[in-house]
């Protein structure tokens, strides 16, 4: 059997808790999902952007790289939505939770019976969005990339606060005027995004 075809998704976890890390992996695992994990915010960005997980659940405070510095670059370069597992509740971190736009926030201690549901939900409510992007978006040509595609519109609906709609329109805008198929635009964009985000 193929754990990728048979998982309910890929998702990542970072916690710099190695017990932590250990437990929510393996709980998710047997909850039927295809685990990715780090311990570190640096590892974090590297395997999002070489395994594209369809979530991610982030520790807030961690050595290097915060949570909330991981979750900017998964949003803004790799548009990964993320929940984050934190034992602070303050209203400082709660509004920078709200600023990031996470699926949800989880306090610690938590158990794996509390984490599998509310990731469960947070993979119903990814698959009812896309499926409303794609009745609004037209299809990319079939030799299109689509994911390449589909993060360039996020990246754009994000930056200029555009509908998907909207921001497939200026993908396409700036194709033409670059001269480029909208695939190729994509690509450019996403490189240029990559490129601001290590610079940061």
């Amino acid at each position: 059997m193929n754990a990728v075809q048979a998982s309910k998704g890929r998702i990542l976890v970072v916690d710099d808790d190695r017990l932590v890390l250990a437990t929510v992996t393996h709980g998710l695992a047997q909850a039927g999902y295809e685990v990715i994990d780090a311990d570190n915010g640096d590892d974090a960005i590297l395997l999002a952007r070489e395994h594209r997980p369809q979530l991610a659940l982030l520790d807030i405070r961690m050595e290097g790289k915060s949570g909330f510095d991981v979750a900017q670059t998964l949003r803004d370069a790799y548009a990964i939505p993320f929940i984050f597992l934190s034992a602070f509740a303050d209203a400082a971190t709660r509004r920078q939770v709200d600023a990031l736009g996470a699926l949800d926030y989880l306090i610690k201690p938590l158990d794996v019976g509390q984490i599998v549901p509310a990731v469960d939900a947070a993979f119903a409510r990814l698959r009812g969005g896309a499926t409303a992007a794609a009745a609004e978006v037209p299809a990319p040509a079939a030799a299109e990339p689509t994911d390449a595609l589909a993060l360039a519109v996020g990246a754009l609906m994000h930056r200029h606060s555009l509908t998907r709609a909207a921001a497939w329109q200026r993908l396409q805008r700036m194709a033409g005027e670059a001269r480029l198929t909208p695939a190729a635009q994509a690509e450019r964009l996403l490189a240029a995004i990559e490129e601001l985000a290590r610079s940061a």
